[in-house]
């Protein structure tokens, strides 16, 4: 059949579906949409304009498709002296409310502090104002009940005085928390692309702190609350993957110099230097086998045994922590052979139990290299400014301790950001595997997400986030590369 002038096989496709539709309702045809322009027909359009409206189209497909690259900037170092630990800003509640909190991937709730807690600090060193959360204040926040399931399955606790599902939680250096568990919105912006930045919003349980103990009353390095990162299902990484919104992975490289800052990102850091060691299965916490020790290539007389995982042993890696700690049994043998390596050109000295060296030039031309080595082969060297700590001056030279302490009794070895610093660390829950490669955090670094079935989806570079003690400084620059966008 040949077909009439001017009528293209679109055009009877499409009469074709007109009549279609007008027998199926009857010989009337339906309502009909009116359509709109998205722009005026006789007005001219910008490129830029025309391609904005793009990328947020294209933000919102992908955005069904898989979760996107969940960024945090970074503030802190890992200076005892100065600040001595690292946090990010997060927003809650509606209107949302930005809160400063400590990163720390050696737990696994997220709390800030409650407006009816009444002994926690009220100002902070740190240059910060102090935030505190009010339910009341919040149109989307709901108080978990004792009544819910969700309190059960949270394991929380009870009393006959109120209907709260409370918890409490003592943390390894002495301090603690209690308060209640809460629902509310956390905002957050997914990067799909260049330029395509999705503003997101989830319900997530998080805790909100009552009362307070140990060092978390102290306000000269007092903030909002603490970030937790750790693996188990009421970790906020473990809520937003859970959901498909974030990958099961995400990684952060912290600097190590005065100004702190870095990058943390809810996805995986890319790099090919990077090596990765199993995580001992069946933990609480980011554990790793330790393998052996070794200063100048040099293997260390330290029994396997000081290494094992069984019960509360294991060495964990857990960047709430600013030093790092050694088992009793590798600690001694670790700061002889250093001492003797040194003792030539460094005059050894005891200062406050700690042992600390005279130095009268850079540290990295006395002091040696150190390997730690774990299962599966995957190696992690330290330099000197990764196992000591700058303490002043002393008789016109420079003053180092071993920053390492010494575990007695717990046997748990702990590597925090003196160690963490300075290097890419990728937390892999997908995979139970965690890995690292020495970097320089004041570069960019290439971020992937990756689908359900763990393939590659896009690559990128994220930029790093910087800090002084008392300002956070805004992420300079984020670009994502997605190659079928492009096509």
């Amino acid at each position: 059949m040949e077909q009439e002038p001017g009528m293209s096989a679109a055009g009877l496709l499409i009469l074709a579906l007109l009549a279609t539709v007008t027998a199926a309702y009857g010989g009337s045809p339906p309502s009909l949409l009116t359509l709109e322009r998205a722009f005026p027909a006789k007005q001219r359009v910008e490129l830029e304009a025309l391609r904005a409206r793009d990328r947020a189209r294209h933000a919102r497909i992908l955005r069904g498709v898989f979760g996107g690259i969940v960024d945090f900037s970074v503030v802190g170092n890992s200076d005892p002296y100065l600040i001595g630990l690292y946090y990010t800003k997060i927003k809650l509640g509606s209107p949302p409310k930005v809160f400063n909190v400590q990163i720390d991937t050696g737990s696994d709730i997220l709390w800030v502090t409650c407006s009816s807690c009444t002994d926690c600090p009220q100002s902070s060193g740190l240059g910060i104002e102090l935030n505190f959360f009010d339910a009341s204040h919040s149109s989307t926040a709901s108080l978990v009940s004792c009544s819910e399931p969700l309190c059960a399955a949270l394991a929380g606790e009870c009393t006959a005085q109120g209907n709260e599902c409370s918890y409490l939680f003592q943390y390894k250096d002495g301090s603690g928390t209690s308060g209640y568990y809460a629902t509310d919105l956390l905002y957050f912006d997914s990067i799909m692309g260049p330029s395509l930045v999705d503003n997101s919003s989830t319900q997530i349980v998080f805790g909100c702190s009552t009362f307070q103990s140990g060092d978390l009353t102290k306000s000269d390095k007092a903030i909002d609350g603490i970030f937790g990162f750790g693996q188990q299902d009421l970790s906020v990484i473990s809520q937003l993957s859970s959901r498909g919104i974030t990958p099961k992975v995400f990684s952060h490289c912290l600097k190590g110099d005065e100004n702190g800052g870095g990058i943390l990102v809810l996805g995986e850091i890319l790099d090919a230097r990077i090596v990765y060691s199993p995580l001992v299965p069946s933990k609480p916490h980011y554990t790793l086998y330790l393998r052996s020790i070794a200063v100048n290539g040099q293997l260390l007389p330290i029994d396997p045994a000081a290494f094992a995982t069984s019960s509360n042993r294991g060495t964990i890696v857990d960047s709430g922590t600013t030093l790092a700690y050694l088992v009793e049994e590798a600690y001694d043998p670790f700061v002889s052979t250093i001492t003797g390596v040194v003792s030539q050109s460094a005059m050894p000295s005891i200062l406050n139990g700690y042992q600390c060296y005279r130095v009268p030039t850079s540290i990295n031309e006395i002091f040696p290299l150190v390997s730690l080595t774990f299962d599966g082969g995957a190696s992690m060297v330290l330099r000197p400014e990764d196992y000591l700590l700058h303490y002043g001056f002393a008789e016109g030279a420079a003053l180092w301790c071993i920053g390492f302490q010494k575990v007695q009794d717990q046997g748990v070895s702990i590597l925090g950001d003196l160690v963490l610093k300075d290097k890419i660390i990728v937390y892999d829950l997908a995979h139970q595997r965690l890995g690292w490669a020495d970097y320089d955090c004041s570069l960019s670094v290439n971020v992937s997400i990756t689908s359900g079935e763990d393939k590659l989806i896009n690559a990128g570079q994220v930029s790093v986030s910087s800090s002084s003690r008392t300002a956070l400084f805004k992420l300079i620059r984020i670009s994502l590369f997605i190659r079928f966008l492009l096509l």
